[in-house]
């Protein structure tokens, strides 16, 4: 199989995936539900939402310590080079999103010391064991970055409801970034995989989305009650 063939293959899949449909479609339902919610709700989404932003950085390094090929490692790389400030701290992703959610009027007790709930902390553990393994790494970066940007859409809506902001740096960056990122995942699949590599890296993928929609749901359930 020629290499091509084998990143039109899993792409393909991975692109028209049920799976990840199923966690597009409900973060679509969120947003729609963004006007009835309160600020003690927003506040509740966006302090669980900063337990795997905080550990995204550790979940590329690691997984560039386990890439076999510079190729890969590179591609992995340019996506922790951004996410990590491109070398000014201050611009770290986790830094803007704490300033912007301060500037909306959230206090960093709400967003950076929230304690995770139970489908948070799976969430966060699996990105944590999907680094161990480069396969699986892959299909866990691959599934966060094409859907990273709906879900960065969706937090930011709830921002500019809830606080008449327009202007959200911590979305801004995403919008200016996630092209980039999203063509790396794609980079780190154009090597020639197996069948069954394949297939590993499509099922940690879909086990990506589903932690994600366990992620939601769980808040979910919290906002009703």
């Amino acid at each position: 199989m020629s290499t091509a063939a084998a990143t039109s293959i899993t792409t393909d899949i991975l692109s028209g995936n049920p799976v990840k449909k199923e966690l597009v479609s409900y973060l679509k339902e969120l947003k729609n539900s963004c006007g009835t919610l309160s600020r003690e709700q927003i506040a509740l989404i966006l302090g669980q939402w900063f337990h795997p932003l905080h550990y995204f950085p550790t979940f590329l390094s690691r997984l560039i310590s386990v890439t076999p090929n510079i190729e890969t490692q590179t591609f992995i790389s340019r996506i922790l080079w951004e996410e990590l400030g491109e070398g000014d701290p201050q611009r770290a992703h986790e830094k803007i999103y704490k300033q912007t959610m301060s500037d909306g009027g959230f206090t960093l007790q709400e967003i950076a010391e929230a304690s995770p709930h139970a489908a948070t902390q799976e969430l966060v553990a699996g990105y944590e064991t999907s680094s161990t393994s480069y396969l699986d790494g892959l299909g866990f970066l691959y599934g966060t970055e094409v859907v990273d940007l709906p879900m960065v859409s969706t937090i930011g809506e709830l921002m500019r409801r809830s606080t008449g902001q327009r202007n959200l740096p911590w979305v801004n960056i995403h919008v200016a970034q996630e092209p980039g990122h999203v063509e790396s995942s794609n980079e780190t699949l154009k090597p020639s995989f197996t069948a069954e590599e394949q297939r590993q890296i499509v099922e940690n993928a879909e086990r990506m989305w589903r932690l994600w929609i366990d992620f939601f749901k769980s808040i979910g359930k919290e906002l009703q009650h």
